[in-house]
């Protein structure tokens, strides 16, 4: 039978709300200069890589059986990594911290359940709820991308919120939610908030993480992954950590194995070198910051960023912009507020090529109301 090249998405059943509906996906391509998935640019060390080899091989001789279920050594390793007195009751791990907020969604969302965000944020959110017939709201931050305790607390009493998610470094804006702030959100809620935390590691006081308030709100679920700070992208590990009876709960909606041996053990070794793999935080923590302070001196208005990455316009066509960078190929991401482009940190170098692309590129910016 030979198939049908007319037939497509439109000729299936599809549910309603896929209608029209394209995959995620930032740009993939092949450039000299990659600034647009905020990933950590250094590669893992000779001795890290070696390692990493030397565990794959192993595992290959027992590819045929299956990983542990509940990959008990990992969430072990996670938990001495973080501290705060956790064990491995008080961690969930999963393929990306996409499935661990698709968990989350599947535990406590579903039909007749609502999950509130503050625009604007990380774009998979409102996937997340639609892929778990979940309800989606969000209301706006303040005008320095920013939410108080009054802004959180006043939408999840409208909006009647069953999840709240706060993420702080807020993705695309790079802004923080003090713990205070999360403090008092959970003092007056009986929702679950999750905390998505997956750019921590890059801010200037790591440690000042809502993992501390964890033993007085059993309802505070905090998120991470190992994707970016920790140069683990490709290894595709995200974690949450919470009271473990929410940790049960995700247990109940995930898939039997849903974890590879491969995954739990790379990361493993990892862990194990945690300060070679974070090795390069303070740098690029320190480079985005440059960064920052050079786009505000060629007169681009830039949002304080306290993350990897930063939004930097306002360009009246940030379209051409985009395009025109790629043409000298330097990928940065499309993303945000109208007006504005993301940049992720990177070496010295590939920041310098950003930087000359952008003056060569010399776009006109917009003109903001007086």
């Amino acid at each position: 039978m030979s198939p049908d090249s007319d037939f497509g998405l439109a000729a299936l059943p599809l549910r309603p709300e896929l209608v029209g509906e394209e995959p995620y996906g930032a740009p993939q391509l092949d450039v000299p200069v990659r600034l647009n998935v905020n990933e950590n640019p250094y590669p893992p060390s000779d001795d890290v890589v070696h390692e990493m080899g030397r565990v794959v091989q192993r595992l290959a001789r027992e590819v045929n059986r299956y990983p542990d279920r509940e990959a008990t050594e990992l969430r072990t390793a996670l938990a001495g990594y973080l501290g705060f007195g956790l064990t491995a009751a008080n961690i969930w791990v999963a393929n990306g911290s996409n499935e661990v907020m698709t968990h989350l969604m599947g535990a406590f969302g579903g039909p007749g359940r609502r999950v509130l965000s503050f625009s604007p944020t990380y774009s998979m959110y409102p996937e997340y709820a639609r892929n778990t017939h979940t309800d989606y709201v969000t209301r706006p931050r303040d005008a320095d991308f920013r939410v108080s305790t009054a802004l959180v607390l006043e939408a999840i009493a409208e909006t009647e919120a069953d999840v709240v998610v706060i993420t702080t470094p807020n993705n695309p804006t790079g802004t923080t939610t003090p713990v205070q702030v999360i403090d008092e959100i959970c003092a007056a809620t009986r929702a679950i908030v999750v905390v998505d935390e997956a750019y921590q590691e890059f801010t200037a006081v790591p440690e000042d993480s809502a993992i501390a308030l964890l033993p007085k709100y059993p309802r505070l679920v905090v998120t991470r992954t190992m994707s970016k700070a920790f140069a683990f992208a490709g290894g595709r590990l995200g974690y949450l950590v919470a009271n473990p009876a929410v940790v049960d709960a995700c247990r109940i909606v995930r898939l039997p194995y849903h974890l590879s041996a491969q995954s739990q053990a790379l990361a493993l070794v990892a862990l194990r070198h945690s300060t070679q793999m974070l090795a390069r935080v303070e740098s690029l923590r320190d480079g985005l910051q440059r960064l920052q302070h050079d786009l505000r001196r060629r007169g681009y208005e830039v949002v304080p960023s306290d993350a990897n990455f930063c939004l930097f316009g306002r360009f009246a066509d940030r379209h051409a912009v985009f395009s025109a960078l790629l043409d000298r190929g330097v990928l940065v991401r499309e993303t945000g507020p109208a007006g504005f482009l993301r940049v992720s940190a990177g070496t010295p170098d590939e920041l310098a090529a950003f930087l000359t692309a952008l003056d060569d590129v010399r776009p006109p910016i917009q003109e903001l109301p007086t």
